[in-house]
C-alpha cells in the first residue's frame, strides 16, 4: 500500500495501535491486570513521542488467556484487518513475544507489515523493522525466544516422564473405578465393583460385544453419563491402572495406586483378549446353551432336551425327547436328532421369513409404533442384514436372537412346524435400526 506523500516541514500523523496479550487467564479479573499494564507502558511511549506525530487510535486490540503459539486469536485478527484496510501506520507492543513466540508466525506478520508499510515497535526493546538491522536484532530475539519456549516444553515433558515412571498420576480423566484426590488415584469402591463384574464376566462369556449389551441392561454407565459400547470395555480390560501400574509411552511402572484387578485375573483375560473374535466364537460355540432349547416339541407333545457324546476330538450334539428319556426308545416316533440338522432347518426358514414381503411390511407397521421415521425400506434392509451377519455372531447371541423370534417348533415325522412370536421380528428390526447387534468381538 502506498503512503500519500507529506508536504516539506509537515510531520505526517502516525496512527498507532497497541496489541496486548496474556497467556493464562489468571488474573485477567482483577480491575488492574497485565494486559492494562502493558496497554498503560504503551501509552506513555506513544505520548513521548507526539512530537514526530505520533497519535493513538481508538479501537484496542487485546487477548488475554491466548497462547502467542498461534495466530488464532481474535484481538491480532483485527488488528490485521484493520492493517490491511490501511487505519494503522504503527503496532507498538510492550515486548516481542506478546506479538507472537514462533519465528514462523512473526515473519508471516512481518510480511503484512511490510506490504502495507506498517512500522513494528516494542517498547522494551527498541527496534524499528523498517530497517535491515532492526530486522537481525529482532530475528535474533526472537529465535531465543522460541528456543526458550522449546526448551521449557522439554523440561514439561521430562517432568512428566519421570514422574510417570515413579508411578505418579499426572493428570487427565481418571479410569472407571478410580477418583482423584490429592493428586492420586484412589479406589471409587461402588465403581470399582462394576470394573471387576466386567472382567469376571469377560472371562465367562469371552465377548465384549455380549458383555457391552449385559452392562447397560444392568444400567452400568460412565461416570459421565454415556453408554458404555465395546470399545470402552476393550480399553477397560487394557487399561494396566486396574493391576496398579502407570504407562508411559508403551512402558509400564508401578503405580502408587491400589490395584482393582488382580495379576491372575489380567492374564486370564488377555490370554482370551490375544485370540481374534472368530476363534473366540468357535472356542465357547460348544459351551453355549443349544440353540432351540426350550423350543423345541415333539409329536406327543413332549420337549425336547440337548445333549451331546463326544467321540476323540469330535463333539455330537443330539435334541432327545423326554419322552424317550423316560420311557426309553421306542417310546416316540421321533425320538433323537440331530442339533446341527435342525438348528440349520430353522435358521434357514427364518432367513426365508425375512425376505417375504408381507414379513417386511408388518415388522415396519409394528417398529413405526417406537421409531416414528422409519421407512419399508428401513425395516427390508435391517432384516436383510441379519443375515451376512449371522455366521459372525457369538451362539449366546444366536441363541438370544432365535428366543426373541421363535414362539415354538413342533417336530414330526412329515417335518417342521415353527410358531413365530408376533413382536419379536419388529423387536430385532429396531434393535437392528439402533446398531445393537454388531460383530461378534
Amino acid at each position: 500500500m502506498t503512503k500519500a506523500p507529506s508536504k516539506p516541514g509537515m510531520i505526517r500523523k502516525q496512527r498507532c495501535a497497541i496489541y496486548t496479550r496474556k497467556s493464562s487467564e489468571e488474573g485477567l479479573e482483577q480491575e488492574f491486570n497485565s494486559l492494562h499494564a502493558q496497554r498503560e507502558a504503551c501509552e506513555a511511549f506513544i505520548a513521548s513521542q507526539r512530537s514526530e506525530g505520533w497519535v493513538l487510535v481508538r479501537d484496542q486490540y487485546d487477548d488475554g488467556g491466548v497462547s502467542g503459539g498461534t495466530l488464532e486469536r481474535p484481538g491480532l485478527k483485527r488488528l490485521l484487518e484493520d492493517i490491511e484496510d490501511g487505519l494503522v501506520d504503527v503496532v507498538v507492543v510492550y515486548k516481542i513475544d506478546r506479538l507472537s513466540r514462533s519465528l514462523a508466525d512473526f515473519a508471516k506478520l512481518v510480511e503484512v507489515f511490510d506490504r502495507n508499510g506498517v512500522t513494528f515497535v516494542s517498547v522494551t526493546q527498541s527496534f524499528n523493522t523498517t530497517t535491515s538491522m532492526g530486522r537481525l536484532t529482532l530475528n535474533i530475539l526472537l529465535s531465543f525466544a522460541q528456543f526458550e519456549r522449546e526448551v521449557t516444553a522439554e523440561r514439561i515433558r521430562d517432568k512428566v516422564a519421570a514422574s510417570r515412571k515413579k508411578g505418579m498420576w499426572m493428570g487427565g480423566v481418571p479410569p472407571y473405578g478410580y477418583r482423584v484426590q490429592n493428586r492420586k488415584l484412589v479406589i471409587d469402591d461402588e465403581h470399582a465393583e462394576h470394573v471387576r463384574w466386567i472382567f469376571a464376566r469377560f472371562l465367562e462369556i469371552g465377548s465384549c460385544t455380549e458383555l457391552a449389551r449385559e452392562v447397560g441392561t444392568r444400567g452400568i454407565r460412565t461416570p459421565r453419563g454415556n453408554r458404555i459400547d465395546k470399545k470402552y470395555i476393550y480399553r477397560m480390560l487394557s487399561n494396566r491402572a486396574y493391576i496398579g501400574e502407570a504407562v508411559h509411552k508403551g512402558d509400564s511402572y508401578p503405580g502408587e495406586h491400589d490395584a482393582i484387578i488382580d495379576r491372575e485375573t489380567w492374564e486370564r483375560v488377555h490370554a482370551i483378549l490375544q485370540e481374534s473374535p472368530r476363534k473366540r466364537a468357535m472356542r465357547t460355540r460348544a459351551e453355549t446353551p443349544a440353540l432351540l432349547k426350550g423350543l423345541l416339541y415333539g409329536p406327543d407333545g413332549a420337549a425336547f432336551s440337548p445333549t451331546h457324546t463326544r467321540k476323540g476330538d469330535r463333539l455330537y450334539r443330539y435334541y432327545v425327547s423326554q419322552t424317550v428319556l423316560k420311557h426309553g426308545a421306542g417310546s416316540c416316533p421321533v425320538g433323537r436328532v440331530p442339533a446341527g440338522e435342525i438348528e440349520a432347518a430353522i435358521i434357514d426358514q427364518l432367513r426365508a421369513v425375512f425376505r417375504q414381503p408381507e414379513i417386511v411390511a408388518g415388522t415396519w407397521k409394528a417398529a413405526r409404533v417406537h421409531v416414528d421415521d422409519v421407512t419399508e425400506a428401513d425395516a427390508r434392509t435391517a432384516l436383510q442384514q441379519l443375515d451376512p451377519l449371522w455366521d459372525e455372531l457369538f451362539p449366546a447371541e444366536q441363541a438370544r436372537i432365535v428366543a426373541l423370534l421363535v414362539e415354538r417348533v413342533d417336530i414330526g415325522t412329515d417335518g417342521l412346524n415353527v410358531r413365530l412370536r408376533v413382536d419379536g421380528l419388529s423387536g430385532l428390526a429396531r434393535e437392528m435400526l439402533a446398531g445393537d447387534i454388531g460383530e461378534a468381538a
